[in-house]
Formats: structure tokens, sequence, C-alpha cells
């Protein structure tokens, strides 16, 4: 009695084992064989089996995907990464799926999780991954850490499809909205200005200088065309230029926030006094962004105006502690109001930023 208590349920392990392996491997053939309805069925079957099998949940999610049954390549894939979470590609895979269902947040989440991972180059894995995530981050309004994911996409490729264009231009200019709603006028700005940015990305000084030129003379008063004109002469070193082009996007744009930082910025070294007011009616626009109470600290400590300066640094400081340029500016400041003490610390923390191995 005791034999048979012990013989059976291994004889019923090994049963549910060699069936759940049969049925694997019929899986696996029905797939190579492009049978794609007898896979599905054969693999639900053999993770109903085994419900830790990831790489059945894999195949079920990835076909899926293939046939654009998204919610079930969600569902599928879900699964994978709780099994499996250090599994770059099904990240990359679950991320894609939800872009594909509108749930921004959680694809964003999980694409980020997928490069952190390390997702590789496998059929351009890693560059459809980085263009989803663009594109997530252009519909939630983060249109410069879209650009920069973007620009560094442009450098890797001698040319630019319509695909790429696109989202560079509505990163560029500012426009979340997707691109199958842009109107003919809309989608002409944005395609003249993914062509000005993919030139600018690939260092192409002077057809970027041609294109942001002509865009600015069709569009001049397009919201965000000027200050993206601007943006591109003050990262070529065309200061003077880049505040008129801010000014004028201020004048087409009376509230625009980015083009007042701009000015504030590209004046602090050469004349801070001009540009105090675009960062104090910066503080007034945005009075949690830390960028813009650095750059008030900096003009007025630069104007000779410490005690303000001060106030606005610390501010700075408290919205953002990691910001470099913000202990550097607060040790000169300190050290003129004979704070010798927070003179020191600030400057070490300011090394610490500088030498991190210290």
């Amino acid at each position: 009695m005791l034999l048979t208590h012990v013989v059976a349920p291994l004889l019923l392990t090994l049963s549910f084992a060699a069936q759940f392996d049969d049925i694997a491997a019929k899986a696996a053939q029905a797939r190579d064989a492009d049978n794609l309805d007898q896979a599905v069925t054969l693999y639900r079957q053999a993770v109903h089996l085994r419900p830790s099998w990831a790489e059945g949940w894999w195949y079920l999610g990835t076909i899926a995907y293939d046939r654009k049954q998204y919610p079930d390549a969600v569902a599928s894939l879900s699964k994978v990464v709780a099994l499996a979470p250090k599994d770059a590609n099904a990240f990359a895979m679950l991320g894609l799926s939800e872009a594909q269902l509108n749930q921004n947040h959680s694809a964003l989440n999980h694409l980020t999780q997928a490069l952190a991972l390390g997702v590789g180059d496998e059929a351009n894995m890693r560059q459809v991954v980085l263009f989803s995530q663009a594109n997530l981050l252009i519909s939630e309004g983060a249109f410069g850490q879209a650009q920069d994911i973007l620009d560094n996409i442009s450098r890797q490729r001698p040319t630019a499809g319509e695909d790429l264009l696109l989202a560079l231009g509505r990163a560029v200019i500012g426009i979340p909205s997707s691109q199958s709603s842009l109107t003919p006028e809309t989608r002409d700005l944005v395609m003249s200005a993914g062509h000005a940015e993919f030139f600018d990305a690939n260092r192409q000084r002077d057809e970027a200088l041609e294109a942001y030129t002509d865009l600015v003379k069709r569009f001049p008063k397009t919201h965000n065309v000027q200050f993206a004109y601007g943006r591109f002469l003050l990262n070529n070193h065309l200061d003077d230029q880049a505040v008129a082009a801010f000014q004028r996007e201020i004048e087409n744009t009376p509230q625009h926030l980015l083009a007042r930082l701009g000015i504030a910025g590209a004046l602090l070294a050469t004349n801070p006094a001009t540009g105090l007011p675009y960062a104090e009616q910066a503080v007034k626009l945005a009075p949690k962004l830390e960028e813009a109470h650095y750059l008030l600290g900096a003009s007025l400590l630069l104007t000779g105006q410490t005690a303000s300066a001060i106030t606005e640094l610390e501010t700075a400081r408290r919205l953002n502690s990691n910001d470099a340029r913000v202990y550097f500016q607060l040790a000169k400041a300190y050290a003129l109001v004979h704070r010798d003490s927070d003179a020191a610390q600030a400057r070490q923390k300011f090394q610490q930023f500088k030498h991190p191995s210290r």
C-alpha cells in the first residue's frame, strides 16, 4: 500500500510531463510550418499544463502581436515578464503591444525597462523600441526627450523615411496629435520641420540652416516655429540671432516659457542685465521650475544682486538637488557675503558632481 502511494503520483507526474513535452513539440512544429491557428491551440494547451512555461506564453504573445490581436498579446506577454523579469525582449514586445492599445503610461514604462535591460538589435528591435518610445513621449508632451531620442536615431541613418521625419517634426514643433490626424497644412509644416532637424542631427549645418530659414519664412507666425529656429541657432552658437528668434516667438505666443528661458540662458554670460527680465518672467510663469530659478539666480548674481541671487539659487537647489551648476553659483554667492562655511560646502558638492568617483 505504501509503495502504491509513492508510485502513483510519480507515474501521474511523468504522464503529465510526457504529455506536455509532446504538445510543446507539436506546437513548435506547427509554428515552424506557419500553421498558426494550430500552434496557438497547442501552446494554450501547453501553458495550461505548465503555467510557468515562459516560452509558451512568449509565442502566444508574439503570434497575437503579429496578428494585431493586441489585447491577447498584452495578456500573454504580461505572463512572460512576470516569469522572466530580466527578459528585455519580453518587456519590449509588451510595451509595443500596449502602445497599440494607447496604454501610453504602461507602454512607456515597459519600453524603458526593455532599454534598461539591454534590448538587442535583433531585427532592429532596439531601433523599433526607441522610435516607439519617442512617439509615446510626443503624445505625452515630452517633446525635448523625444527629440533627443529621434536625433540619435537620425544619426544612424543616411536618409530619413516619412515616419521618422513626421516624428521629428512633431517633436520640434510640439504637436502631440497623431500623424493620422494632421491636416494637410500641418503635415506640410511637420515634414518641413522634420527635414530641417534631420539635417541638424546629422551635422549638415548648411542644409539645416537653409531648411530652418525656409521653415520660418513659410510659417513665421505659427506657434513654436520661431522657438525651434532659435534653439537651432543657439545650438550652433549663433546666440544673437537665436535671441531675436526667441523674441519673435514671444511676440507670437506671449506666454511662451521656453523662449524666455532661451533668452535668459543665451545672455547669461554676455548680457545678464538684458536677460534678467526674461528670467523673472519665467519664474512667474513656472514658479516650480528649477531651471527658471537657476537662471534668475545666476542673472541676479552677475548683476550684483547677491542676496536675491542666493534666495533664487537656494530655491533651485530645493527643486533639484542634483544640478551641479546651482552649487557652482551658490559657492560664488556665499563667498561674496562671507558665508565661508556654506561656500565651502557648495564647492565640495560641486566637486562631487565634477569628480563623482571621489
